[in-house]
């Protein structure tokens, strides 16, 4: 079921056209290496995603029930905050923000922070907010793509937050909702409106006026959130919409997604992976 197919035909990914296993190129399309060495078959059975939404969800869960159970007698829970992780907890598993990025020299968490998040209502609205558009984002950009374009909205977003935290924190009449990540931050939001950041780009590329305001209600509506509810990064919010839009704009979803897109995307995935391992390794000395 897992084993490399070596000989006969394939579907080509980018256009559903029959070639062969170690073909250089399609014939129809022109994608290198449609056969991507064999493993295409493999990484249809994940899905038009590539298993992208259910590693994201199931990933967070996990890290969530994680960061609860190393300092279960940390967790808080008032108001909206139910069963929030421990500040420690969330350190050690790889919180972004300026005490972690320009404090600590963990400058990898802004790709960990990504994974974790502070409670059950926060765990629960963003892999709503996830099943609702990143679907959208598969379908129009591709699955691989759709990763890169995720993964880059919340490097961009988190580092955003994590410098505004760090320049803005000895400005005390900046308000709340700007100051960004002065301490911690985490959470899949940034990433997510990076792929609404990507639909944007689509709207405008395509001229589909359908989707681009579609899209930019959302952000209008993460705007108004962000300035009404407290404990919201904005900075995270706008650097993953610009890093996302930016990112759509180099991969450009009117052109077919390519072999090296897929590379790229798994490789995203690995580092995410690496990042949490990281930052626990080199966490445990702060925690204990």
């Amino acid at each position: 079921m897992f084993q490399r197919q070596r000989t006969g035909s394939v579907l080509c990914p980018s256009c559903g056209q029959l070639v062969g296993v170690n073909d250089d190129r399609c014939l129809n399309c022109g994608r290198l290496r449609p056969g991507m060495w064999g493993l295409t078959s493999l990484l249809r059975r994940l899905g038009p995603d590539l298993g992208f939404v259910p590693i994201v969800m199931w990933t967070c869960a996990l890290l969530y029930l994680c960061t609860l159970a190393v300092d279960f007698q940390g967790v808080r829970s008032a108001g909206l905050a139910l069963l929030e992780p421990s500040g420690p907890a969330l350190f050690l598993f790889g919180a972004a923000g300026a005490v972690p990025v320009y404090g600590a020299g963990r400058w990898w968490t802004v790709l960990s922070a990504a994974w974790l998040h502070g409670g059950v209502l926060h765990i629960l609205f963003n892999m709503m907010a996830l099943r609702s558009i990143a679907p959208a984002v598969v379908h129009l950009y591709g699955g691989a793509r759709a990763i890169l374009i995720y993964t880059v909205g919340a490097i961009v977003g988190f580092l955003a937050s994590s410098t505004a935290g760090f320049v803005l924190s000895g400005f005390p009449f900046v308000p709340d909702a700007l100051r960004g990540g002065a301490i911690l931050t985490i959470g899949a939001s940034a990433p997510i409106v990076g792929l609404v950041g990507a639909l944007i780009y689509y709207g405008r590329r395509t001229g589909s006026s359908l989707i681009s305001s579609q899209a930019k209600s959302i952000v209008v509506m993460l705007v108004i959130l962000g300035f009404v509810f407290p404990g919201i990064d904005n900075w995270a919010h706008l650097g993953g919409l610009g890093g996302g839009y930016l990112a759509a704009r180099f991969l450009d979803p009117l052109r077919p997604e390519r072999t090296d897109h897929v590379i790229a995307a798994l490789a995203c995935l690995l580092l995410s992976a690496a990042s949490v391992v990281a930052s626990v390794i080199t966490g445990l000395p702060y925690f204990r």
